[in-house]
């Protein structure tokens, strides 16, 4: 039997920052709106769509954040279908195959929700499986820092020369990877109580 890319515990890790701009909250209710990607290691290997909204409510504000237009969208994006698939392609791409993608996000959760939502409407799998791992989350423990601490704005002067998120998807994922590097880069604060 094919195990593909074989036992994924055996597998070094490439990690890929992804960040998303979307008309709202939640896949179910609100559109994917663009993804940007770069590996961490390599921030120049990018990818980027902006995709033409599904049939969906939008927020004023999260158009407002994005600064992105439903009317240009509307006629200008790929269609979601192949915007996912040429995303899937990419990963596939630039992850060797002894390696396995591992998604990298700042709150994480929210844009893994949007990507393993379109992923596995479009594409039928999402190339980054069931897990991400969340940059906060990471420098919660890597730093021994409160939830709070972990803020852009507080993480953003000491690892991104105080510049804040553009809130343009692959400009966003480029700086989530600068962060990220820095903090694998700490040494890890040994045995801090952050409760």
């Amino acid at each position: 039997m094919s195990r593909g890319r074989g036992d994924e515990r055996d597998l070094a890790e490439r990690f890929i920052s992804v960040d998303v701009e979307t008309g709202g909250a939640t896949p179910a209710d609100y559109a994917l709106l663009s993804i940007g990607a770069c590996l961490v290691d390599d921030p120049e290997t990018t990818f980027y769509a902006e995709l033409k909204p599904e049939d969906k409510r939008t927020t004023p504000e999260a158009l407002e954040v994005s600064k992105l237009s439903l009317d240009i969208l509307s006629t200008m994006g790929e269609p979601p279908a192949e915007a996912m698939q040429r995303f899937a392609d990419w990963v596939r791409d630039v992850v060797p195959a002894d390696q396995r993608p591992v998604f990298v996000g700042f709150n994480a959760s929210f844009d893994w929700m949007f990507v393993a939502d379109y992923f596995e409407r479009y594409v039928g799998r999402n190339p980054f499986g069931y897990t991400a791992l969340d940059i906060k989350a990471f420098a919660m423990g890597r730093l021994g820092s409160t939830w709070a601490e972990t803020s852009m704005s507080v993480l953003a002067p000491r690892y991104l020369s105080g510049r804040p998120l553009a809130h343009h998807a692959l400009s966003d994922a480029q700086d989530q990877a600068a962060l990220f590097r820095a903090l694998l880069a700490e040494p890890a604060v040994p045995g801090k109580d952050t409760t």
